[in-house]
């Protein structure tokens, strides 16, 4: 089971571009404060799609499903609102773009996160329930 402890281990194997801006955050804030950074990957992500350099987009995004599958609740609920939904609220009208990343179990919680800012379920999960 993935923890919290191995989720940024697990990002900067997958996205080693990353490390310059998790050392910044690091510095910044003196913890791991795990949310902000999944802001922090989730705007960097952005500029690696916007700039055609997707193989670490695709890392990524396998990472991030596994969060959901082998991850505690912590780290399922970090995968979800941590980054999808900062994923959506950052690439805001282009974030259907990065749907084609998507594996089967973040693409059920992206899906339930659109029933939710659309008002169809009123609250992440509820459709699962």
């Amino acid at each position: 089971m993935i923890t919290e402890e191995q989720v940024m281990l697990l990002v900067l194997k997958a996205c080693p571009s990353f490390q310059k801006t998790w050392d910044e955050h690091l510095k910044l804030y003196e913890e791991n404060l795990l949310y902000l950074a999944m802001g922090d990957l989730t705007r960097h992500i952005i500029d690696l799609y916007n700039e055609n350099k997707t193989e670490e987009v695709l890392t990524v995004f396998d990472v991030v499903e596994k969060f959901h599958t082998d991850g505690n609740d912590y780290v399922k609920e970090l995968a979800t609102i941590g980054f999808l939904e900062s994923l959506q609220n950052n690439a805001d009208k282009n974030a259907k773009q990065f749907v084609q990343y998507l594996k089967p179990v973040s693409l059920k919680w992206w899906n339930e996160l659109n029933k939710f800012w659309k008002g169809e379920v009123k609250f992440v999960g509820q459709s699962f329930n």
